[in-house]
């Protein structure tokens, strides 16, 4: 069974963005036939080799979570710690429960368990209310987003991101053969007028124009950025006059804020408009996750698209890693829909909670800043509007050994860096971690580059005088970094000799 988020809307044939490996792959013959057992009610299978529930060494499973009926539910339960109120969850194989444990831990196909594929589509359609659209379970944000690069792309082809991205997500499609092309960001996130630049004057010397934009609209890791309604609607309509596909990653989404001035996010403050609630082509692919809502090691997404691509993202995991785990999709189908759980009502009730907690600490760590760093005039910090990081520019045109001439010195590469940015923010790496401070640099996040076709006007490696840092952690962490921040500021700016 299938459950589609479905308006009856048409969509655009975009069957020709999908690789050479997606069209090759055939359905998996057994899941095929596990399909047809629903074909009839009490139907006898010989068929398949499930072992007995009956010889599950399990029967129930508990789980203890947080009562969402407080008015802060967040607050009540990080406060109150061990004696905070809490509402139990029972997946079982004797007692009521929404998922059955031996339905729960039976083998399923590609897109889930039905019950948990029925309540993440729900979920998707409270927030987004996409035209047309069907979801599929995936083990977290990488692995769906994965999923989504081995179905569109070809070895030799480009992607499209923000020119500063999450390493963990781009290095991907690396071994595929695929490349990426970068485009230029601002406080406000990618630029639309950027985006349709470097589509419209491609080099065909490079390979075929890029179709696949990856973006990380809300809390953009790393820099914190997001992207206004009217970014969202040009990059959309840019994407329909060239044909791209979206993969939407949006695992911060739910971690919207208000102004730093305002002493809260109010749970009334709207969330803004995805890219999948405005998709009426089918060519975005949105993926969601559960890791920064409720915990990362559930390692439990899901992917939203057309019902075209669904069937390929099927096909894909009945071959590859199959189905997520059965108590992951267990718990979320107790939690939004179960006897005693949350229900999708009280699920927004913790996620608008869970952000006024962030907002929170957001105004921690920038209240921290503005005394341990900010006084140093060597830094600024971006205030996030969603997310957990903060992008803090380092003001390296002030350092005593800044140059901004090494196209110029004797051997210098024409068209390389004009600075030395990259060496400095090196140097100031490294004597953090000399300080006793871990904090991401801005080099790890550049997307690479081929020489023969990057900007020599405006070069990523210029401007790589930031970093990356979180207030997710710990109240002490804050005060504690940035305090070590500050001083390893202070000295860097001090010495001009050069690195011990």
């Amino acid at each position: 069974m299938t459950f589609s988020l479905s308006n009856d809307i048409p969509q655009v044939d975009l069957s020709h963005h999908l690789s050479s490996e997606a069209r090759m792959r055939k359905p998996n013959p057994m899941k095929a036939i596990w399909k047809l057992t629903r074909r009839k009610p009490n139907m006898v299978s010989l068929a398949n080799g499930d072992p007995h529930f009956s010889l599950y060494p399990i029967r129930r499973i508990e789980y203890e979570m947080a009562s969402v009926e407080e008015a802060d539910p967040v607050a009540a339960w990080r406060k109150a710690g061990p004696s905070a109120a809490s509402t139990k969850l029972v997946s079982s194989t004797y007692e009521p429960c929404a998922l059955p444990l031996q339905t729960g831990l039976q083998y399923s196909h590609g897109a889930g368990l039905p019950d948990a594929q029925r309540v993440v589509t729900e979920l998707t359609k409270y927030y987004h209310s996409p035209p047309d659209h069907v979801c599929t379970l995936a083990l977290g944000n990488s692995d769906g987003i994965a999923k989504c690069f081995r179905l569109l792309g070809e070895p030799g082809d480009h992607f499209l991101a923000d020119e500063f991205s999450f390493s963990s997500i781009t290095n991907v499609p690396l071994s595929q053969g695929i490349k990426w092309a970068s485009v230029k960001m601002d406080d406000g996130g990618i630029i639309p007028e950027d985006l349709e630049k470097v589509l419209a004057n491609w080099n065909p010397e490079r390979g075929r124009r890029p179709h696949v934009l990856y973006i990380v609209p809300c809390g953009q890791n790393p820099t914190g950025s997001t992207l206004s309604l009217e970014r969202r609607k040009q990059i959309y309509e840019i994407s329909q006059r060239f044909d791209l596909i979206i993969i939407e990653d949006d695992p911060y989404y739910y971690l919207q804020y208000a102004s730093l001035s305002a002493p809260t996010t109010d749970f009334s403050t709207p969330f803004a408009p995805s890219l999948l609630s405005m998709d009426l082509d089918g060519r975005v692919l949105r993926v969601d996750s559960f890791s920064k809502i409720m915990a990362p090691g559930m390692r439990l997404g899901w992917i939203t698209s057309s019902a075209f691509f669904h069937e390929h993202l099927v096909s894909y995991t009945d071959g590859s890693t199959h189905h997520p785990h059965g108590f992951g999709q267990m718990l979320i189908t107790e939690l939004l829909s179960g006897p005693n759980g949350w229900q999708v009502e009280g699920f927004d009730r913790w996620v608008r909670s869970l952000r006024a907690e962030y907002h929170r600490r957001r105004a921690l760590f920038l209240s921290l800043f503005e005394r341990e760093v900010a006084p140093t005039g060597l830094a600024r910090a971006a205030v996030p509007e969603a997310g957990m990081f903060v992008w803090i520019r380092v003001a390296l045109e002030n350092h005593p050994r800044y140059r901004a001439d090494l196209r110029h010195v004797p051997g210098g590469n024409r068209r390389g860096p004009r600075t030395n940015c990259a060496a400095l923010m090196d140097e100031l790496f490294e004597r953090c971690l000399d300080a006793g401070l871990v904090i991401m640099p801005a080099s790890i996040f550049a997307l690479p580059e081929d020489e023969k076709f990057a900007d020599t006007e405006d070069p990523v490696h210029d401007r790589m005088n930031y970093l990356r840092a979180t207030f997710a952690g710990t109240e002490e962490a804050m005060e504690q970094g940035l305090a070590i921040l500050g001083q390893t500021l202070r000295e860097f700016f001090a010495n001009t000799d050069g690195p011990k």
